[in-house]
């Protein structure tokens, strides 16, 4: 039986996963120490939580969250405006064949997760969960007898 090269549903590779993680790195550096001069950037502390390859290593997509999630769009576009600059300073600091074209996105993971959060602690699913925890306790204890 072949075996196939590219399952559909298996996700990124071992490798896309530890070169994501390299430019992330690189990123983060190149933004932390202000070796973009950019006037929007310099005034941002921006965070790159996540960087994800494309299964060839040519595009990578930086997912990027401004502290306090202000100004997303005026940090996107300077970003987006010093992008050959950011892509060169990366291919620099990592060992690729090809220096990986760099798209920005904006991280929404964390707007997710607080409204799942708020969802969470909303007075009725608390009371639920805690009916059903009384109910576990009840029949916990009818099995001690």
């Amino acid at each position: 039986m072949s075996r196939r090269k590219f399952d559909a549903g298996s996700g990124p590779s071992q490798r896309g996963l530890r070169v994501g993680e390299l430019v992330r790195h690189a990123l983060a550096e190149i933004l932390m120490r202000g070796e973009v001069h950019d006037d929007v950037l310099a005034s941002h502390v921006i965070t790159v939580p996540e960087v994800r390859m494309s299964p060839d290593l040519r595009l990578a997509t930086a997912y990027i969250i401004p502290l306090g999630g202000k100004d997303s769009k005026p940090v996107l576009a300077a970003l987006e405006r010093n992008r050959r600059l950011i892509r060169t300073e990366v291919a620099q600091r990592i060992n690729l064949r090809y220096a990986p074209d760099i798209r920005f996105r904006l991280d929404e993971s964390f707007d997710e997760a607080s409204h799942i959060d708020s969802l969470l602690r909303a007075s009725r699913v608390v009371e639920e969960s805690i009916d059903q925890e009384d109910r576990r306790d009840d029949d916990d204890g009818d099995h001690d007898r």
